[in-house]
């Protein structure tokens, strides 16, 4: 009997780059990519340019506090090296009613003035903004009689009237003045 010489059979490999690029395809469209939100931030609408309002504030109801390129804070012309510290500073500031002339007149009246170079770290940033923040948000649950933790929970749901309430009754007359500065261009790019 005579055996034949046939090769090994060979698999056309040439459909597999199809199939493969068209998984790949399927993989790109269907998958979802999550986005960092940033920060949450409500921004005051575009100023008229004809009618832009001149805003005078009094220097004592001024909070000044600047971060350098060099990640150095610097709080009402004060060096400090602990941001923690920025929370009941603002505190006594916004809450003086009048009685230290170096401080506010009034919450009302009380403006938190943030300001940071380019090259000033992230870390640093939120945790200054987060301090000035945090003490706004004692201030609320005290005025609301409720904790700080619960305070934000209440801001969070506005829809419930009994959130919306007590939401209302701490921030009447009471508003979170904090003014974010463009950054200089000082230290970074």
């Amino acid at each position: 009997m005579a055996r034949s010489k046939k090769g090994i059979p060979v698999i056309n490999s040439a459909p597999m780059a199809d199939i493969a690029f068209l998984l790949l395809i399927f993989f790109l469209v269907t998958t979802t990519i999550a986005s960092d939100k940033g920060l949450s931030l409500l921004l005051p609408p575009k100023p008229d340019e004809e009618n832009k309002p001149e805003i005078k504030i009094k220097e004592r109801n001024m909070f000044k506090i600047l971060l350098n390129s060099a990640d150095r804070l610097l709080v009402e012309g004060e060096p400090m090296n602990d941001p923690g510290k920025i929370r009941k500073m603002v505190k006594e500031h916004v809450l003086n009613y009048g009685k230290d002339p170096n401080k506010s007149d009034s919450p009302k009246d009380a403006v938190i003035s943030f300001k940071a170079d380019r090259g000033t770290s992230y870390e640093l940033y939120i945790k200054v903004l987060n301090s000035v923040q945090g003490a706004y948000y004692d201030m609320y649950a005290d005025r609301a009689g409720v904790t700080n933790k619960k305070w934000r929970k209440i801001a969070s749901d506005l829809g419930d009237p009994e959130n919306r309430r007590i939401y209302d009754k701490a921030r009447k007359d009471f508003p979170m003045a904090i003014s974010i500065a463009e950054p200089s261009k000082i230290g970074g790019s």
